[in-house]
């Protein structure tokens, strides 16, 4: 509303807006200096963030895991997921698979056990912080491999666990959560976890399959385009409302539209502007998810809670070993694969340094209840993490991919059954 001096009579909103252009303008600027500089630009836009956090006044903008995962996340995961190729997703699918469920509770598990074991933190909260660092963040994950040259196969194996394994781990978060609060048994939270999974892939499925339908009843690359923002960003409220995973549903619904609603009648303006226009809001987005991480976390109480962070380091780098070279090597070295689905070690060698944490760890971590037990410490140990996977392994991805010669040749690496 405007008054008679030509103010804006919501303060809020003037706020908002003006947060949105200055992220606008600092991700740009952020942009032009590192393509000079050579630096990764994830970790600059984490560095800027870290430092508003520590000029600007306490609360001068907050972030709410709402703003993570309502308005940044689902945009984020169906880009990624409009990108992948069903054939490629169908050949490595089972070891998606490994990760994305059984990997993402090993290493909760592990985490929980090593912090237990040596700073005394209880199993069950333990249990909690594992939850939330347990996945590959798509926001992290994909931002860093991008442009890295990979094979395609690689590619989505990477791409395909980051995304899927967010939604399990929201998952296991929500039940850990619960357990700490109220009596819940192990067969009970298996069974929610199954009924939750398998419920939001038909909701994804179904969503996905009507909105190409009815992009191919229309001649239009607007509403086009109009239909897809609908598609991401509803398939996540939709699953939220009804206590879901948001995460899940939106990448099915984006790998369906991306693959099948592609063929059934997306002409050749429409697929150009679908990829531009989502391209160009993972952009945005991955800016501000980064900005954002960087805000959320305050530097001065980091350093109280080193002693925990660096278990909870040691724990991931741990669980992140047992799931890559242990469970997912070893099922790809089985006698039933023949030796022919064996995932190379250099492959494997990249599939464990693209363990990166971002911003649906940060989200999680931020939307633990106000009462819950060491709040406080639980958060910073996953600010912690999210930190050294951003710059220790962030920065060093592309040197891994280079010395593990996973670059684009002709020969498959990864056999279809896996």
């Amino acid at each position: 509303m405007v008054t008679e001096g030509g103010t804006i009579g919501s303060a809020a909103t003037l706020d908002a807006i003006r947060v949105f252009v200055a992220l606008v303008a600092v991700a740009a600027l952020a942009a032009i200096v590192v393509r000079r500089l050579k630096i990764p630009y994830t970790l600059t836009l984490v560095v800027l963030g870290l430092i508003a956090a520590s000029v600007l006044p306490r609360g001068a903008f907050s972030v709410t895991p709402e703003l993570v995962l309502l308005v940044l996340v689902p945009g984020l995961v169906f880009e990624a997921a409009l990108r992948i190729e069903f054939d490629e997703l169908r050949r490595t699918f089972g070891g998606i698979a490994l990760l994305a469920a059984p990997g993402v509770i090993i290493t909760a598990a592990i985490v929980a056990l090593i912090l237990n074991v040596a700073t005394g933190l209880p199993p069950a909260l333990g249990f909690v912080v594992g939850a939330m660092v347990a996945a590959t963040d798509p926001v992290a994950v994909l931002a860093e491999f991008r442009h890295l040259g990979t094979p395609r196969r690689l590619a989505t194996l990477v791409e395909g666990e980051s995304l899927f394994n967010d939604g399990t781990a929201l998952a296991v978060f929500v039940i850990a959560v619960q357990a700490v609060q109220t009596d819940v048994t192990w067969a009970e939270a298996v069974v929610s976890l199954a009924a939750t999974v398998a419920a939001s892939l038909f909701l994804g499925l179904a969503t996905g399959w009507l909105a190409s339908r009815v992009i191919a009843s229309v001649d239009d690359h607007l509403i086009e385009l109009t239909v897809s923002l609908a598609a991401a960003y509803g398939t996540y409220l939709l699953a939220d409302a009804v206590h879901w995973s948001g995460i899940v549903a939106t990448v099915v619904a984006g790998v369906v539209i991306g693959n099948y609603g592609r063929k059934l009648g997306m002409s050749p303006r429409t697929e150009e502007a679908l990829d531009f226009t989502w391209e160009f809001m993972a952009y945005l987005l991955t800016a501000f998810a980064f900005l954002l991480v960087g805000a959320s976390i305050t530097v001065g109480e980091l350093v109280a809670a080193l002693p925990w962070i660096a278990w909870g380091v040691i724990a991931i780098l741990v669980g992140r070993a047992v799931v890559i070279y242990g469970l997912l090597g070893g099922v790809s070295r089985l006698p039933a694969f023949g030796g022919a689905g064996r995932i190379s070690i250099g492959w494997l060698h990249v599939l464990f340094w693209a363990g990166l944490r971002g911003a649906v760890a940060v989200a999680m971590a931020l939307s633990l209840p106000v009462d819950f037990p060491q709040r406080a410490l639980l958060q910073q140990i996953t600010f912690g993490i999210v930190l050294f996977t951003l710059f220790v392994q962030g920065s060093t991805a592309q040197r891994v991919v280079v010395a593990a010669k996973a670059v684009e040749r002709p020969e498959p690496l990864v056999d279809p059954v896996l």
